[in-house]
């Protein structure tokens, strides 16, 4: 057998075992996709860039119906275009007003139409806000879930001596940076969804959840969502000596949701101590409740009130971004399995 030939069987054996380590690569790969793809997109960097915009001072607070409110909600719009998710309706904006009695006579703001026009038989103010809706399309087109977080804080206090603004770092730039990496995530897996995903981002939280509520009062197939996953304040460390605290509020009636975030944990080796609080109904403490009134399962992360809570020092350099990232990571998982499993 001569020389060639012995190279020819040589250079034949080496590319036989080239193509099965190709094979079994493009395997492997292939089991890594969707989830693990969406997972590794989910990063501290973009979460840090989004929060330190939304909490610097030239945002001003982001008071709902203000200036600072306005440029946030087209900054969310305008990356939401950039990642190529299309919004819900015809625009990224859902536009709606406020009314309330004028501010010598107590009351709070409304948006339902029957309190609207009772209020504007009397002298009134009126605020205009507007929630950022963005929608990855399923391909079970009639149901839908969403993930949400609320942008608006407080504003400025221009009386305060000192620092006069309340950036709301943790109060909920944390969440809305959380909203957009799982937009992405959804997109970096490469598989459409079975439901519909909206991605929501509320004005007016601040204000008495009037963004949430407006847009349940007006949704047109309010019947045909499945779940509702909330973000409010995701960043801070309630308790120091558990740096890996979270609060992991869900409805009782569907004890998926506490086994999900459980199974996640262990098998993707999350660094969360969940406290685990099924609640028979979760109507209160931010958006959840907007959706729990109408009987929407949900499930809210939250890491506890803390010093800074509505104060001028909720600043982003006291968050804990590992957390923040951890997070989302669960919460991603939640909605891959909120969109794609048929019952829970």
């Amino acid at each position: 057998m001569d020389d060639c030939f012995l190279n020819l069987i040589y250079i034949m054996k080496k590319n036989i075992l080239l193509l099965s380590f190709l094979c079994n690569f493009s395997l492997l790969l292939s089991a890594q996709t969707n989830v693990e793809k969406g997972l590794q997109s989910i990063n501290r960097s973009s979460a840090e860039a989004t929060i330190n915009f939304l909490a610097s001072d030239e945002l001003q607070g982001r008071e709902a119906g203000f200036h600072g409110s306005r440029v946030t909600s087209e900054y969310i719009a305008s990356l939401l275009q950039w990642m190529g998710i299309p919004p819900l309706a015809d625009s990224y904006f859902q536009p709606f007003d406020a009314y309330r009695k004028e501010r010598q006579k107590k009351g709070r703001l409304e948006v339902h139409p029957d309190s609207i026009a009772k209020l504007k038989q009397e002298v009134h103010q009126k605020l205009s806000m507007r929630n950022v809706l963005g929608m990855i399309p399923g391909k079970n087109t009639k149901e839908y879930v969403i993930v949400g977080a609320h942008f608006d804080h407080l504003g400025i206090d221009p009386a305060l001596d000192g620092d006069q603004i309340y950036n709301g770092a943790d109060d909920n730039a944390s969440g809305v940076s959380a909203v957009l990496q799982i937009a992405r995530a959804f997109l970096a897996s490469g598989q459409q969804p079975e439901r519909n995903v909206i991605f929501a981002f509320w004005d007016g939280e601040e204000k008495g959840l009037l963004g949430s509520k407006y847009f349940v009062q007006t949704c047109p197939f309010l019947s045909q969502i499945k779940g509702y996953l909330n973000f409010d304040m995701i960043g801070r460390n309630n308790k120091p000596q558990q740096p890996k605290h979270v609060v992991y509020f869900y409805t009782a009636a569907h004890p998926a949701f506490g086994d999900w975030l459980k199974e996640d944990i262990k098998k993707h080796g999350l660094q969360l101590e969940p406290d685990y609080r099924a609640w028979d109904h979760p109507i209160g403490g931010s958006d959840n409740g907007s959706f729990a009134k109408v009987n929407i399962p949900i499930i809210w992360y939250h890491t506890d009130g803390h010093p800074d809570y509505h104060q001028p020092s909720d600043h982003a350099d006291r968050l804990n971004w590992d957390k923040i990232v951890e997070i989302t990571k669960a919460s991603f998982l939640n909605m891959w399995k909120m969109a794609n499993e048929k019952s829970f």
